[in-house]
């Protein structure tokens, strides 16, 4: 997608999307003077940092230990678990993981449908040392889907909760932009059905700034921000991901969103690092993303 306009509409459009200095900066130097942040003294703290490995999932495929062994040396203390153990048991990549010096702190799995595939997945997190299970991604346009959906989660997180774990549910745009009738969308189901006492959520700011952007707000970096405030849900993990001006994914720092705006106002438990489609290579993505949010003041 691409937005095709000349500079001087490209600073109204960085001003709209509540954009990082950067970006600002680069499609006009007077917008930048008007909407720069200035830092603060706060920092993430290392071990509050994760990354998604989705993001590195071709690097996985070709060799996993390495490409985790390449994110331990880069610094990340956490992984945030998908695409599966890769041949090895539970126990099998724990035992790999603590050698590496990093944790395996959250993972993305998808809906079970009965109680025996529940209880692997609660026994597979408990072995790996997770704190928090997330369910990555649900779609349809039917409202009693997402309701029976919604039950499903409240089942799965209450059995979690029993033995320990966090369970959250994670964001893209659709949820803000499906219209399930009536001008509902899934992401009023979600929050209205699920127990804040039982599920968190896992906000995807890409998603979340997106979603505003197909929603028409005009600050769509305010919208990701009602959206975390409004939620009766507690916001414990941040997907961490930057926006380019013509909608593509960037690695951090090098697009348009302007975190420190959002990190000041909401802090989290996991600011986990993600670009589904990396700029160069994941594995600079990962360098990227992790020098980024240790450096970010705030």
């Amino acid at each position: 997608m691409c937005y095709g306009y000349g500079p001087s509409r490209r600073s109204l459009l960085a001003a709209g999307l509540g954009l990082g200095a950067a970006a600002v900066a680069a499609a006009s130097p007077a917008a930048a003077a008007a909407t720069t942040h200035h830092p603060g003294k706060e920092r993430i703290p290392r071990d509050q940092i994760s990354i998604q490995l989705w993001t590195v999932r071709d690097d996985l495929a070709k060799n996993y230990d390495a490409t985790l062994a390449y994110l331990a040396e880069t610094g990340y203390p956490k992984v945030e678990l998908a695409l599966g153990y890769f041949g090895r048991t539970a126990q099998q990549l724990r035992t790999f993981l603590d050698g590496l010096g990093i944790r395996a702190s959250s993972s993305h799995d998808g809906l079970t449908t009965d109680q025996a595939a529940l209880d692997t997945k609660i026994d597979n997190a408990l072995t790996l040392g997770q704190s928090y299970m997330v369910v990555p991604y649900l779609n349809s346009t039917s409202l009693d889907e997402w309701k029976a959906w919604a039950e499903r989660m409240n089942v799965e997180a209450r059995a979690a909760r029993s033995a320990g774990l966090r369970y959250g549910y994670h964001n893209h745009a659709h949820e803000f932009t499906t219209d399930l009738g009536g001008g509902r969308t899934p992401w009023d189901v979600l929050t209205s059905e699920l127990d804040p006492h039982l599920v968190h959520l896992e906000i995807d700011i890409y998603w979340a700034v997106t979603g505003g952007v197909g929603r028409g707000a005009a600050d769509p970096v305010r919208f990701a921000l009602d959206v975390i405030r409004r939620a009766p849900q507690r916001v414990l993990q941040f997907h961490v991901k930057d926006r380019h001006l013509d909608g593509d994914m960037a690695d951090l720092g090098t697009g348009t969103i302007d975190f420190r705006r959002i990190f000041e106002k909401h802090k989290v438990k996991e600011y986990i690092v993600e670009n589904d489609t990396p700029d160069v290579t994941p594995r600079q993505t990962a360098e990227v993303g992790y020098r980024y949010l240790r450096k970010l003041k705030f």
